[in-house]
């Protein structure tokens, strides 16, 4: 191996994420390690001719950049109270409005529903899970919008 061959091969374990590596080969030892400053390259295991040590570059650790930012002043919120009931989706997955194909809508605005109607439909892993009203009233919101992806207790409909 000669000396082209040894900072080729330091070049190569230096750009990937080996952190230690050890060659032996031809009565020529190699060792390389990320973790310190200066590592020894090469070191001759029997009677060959010495290849002088490659420093390997310092890896340089750079600090979070802190930008202080003015305080926003925060306008007081008002408590918004909305009467009705929340049916929140019990999984994470696709809101369908309707059943597709061009059909209409299980629910819109304004539209009465009794318990065990069926609102919306949320797939999950190609499974079609028909969300069923727990409530009986009037659709009063709509929180989202037709192949929205929800999550777990995300508010889907206001129920009043």
């Amino acid at each position: 191996m000669n000396y082209a061959e040894v900072k080729e091969l330091i070049s190569i374990i230096n750009s990937s994420v080996l952190t230690n590596f050890e060659l032996t080969m031809d009565n020529v030892s190699i060792k390389m390690s990320k973790n310190k400053d200066m590592i020894t390259a090469v070191q001759p295991t029997e009677s060959s001719a010495p290849i002088t040590q490659a420093p390997i570059a310092k890896s340089v650790v750079q600090s979070p950049i802190v930008v202080e930012t003015p305080p926003v002043q925060q306008q007081p919120q008002e408590s918004v109270q909305l009467s009705g009931n929340i049916v929140k989706s019990p999984i994470v997955g696709t809101f369908y409005s309707g059943p597709g194909g061009g059909k209409a809508d299980f629910v819109k605005m304004g539209d009465k529903v009794q318990k065990g109607d069926t609102l919306c439909i949320v797939e999950a892993m190609k499974i079609m899970n028909e969300i069923d009203s727990p409530y009986e009233g009037e659709i009063v919101e709509i929180y989202v919008a037709n192949e929205q992806l929800v999550e777990y207790g995300q508010p889907l409909f206001r129920i009043q």
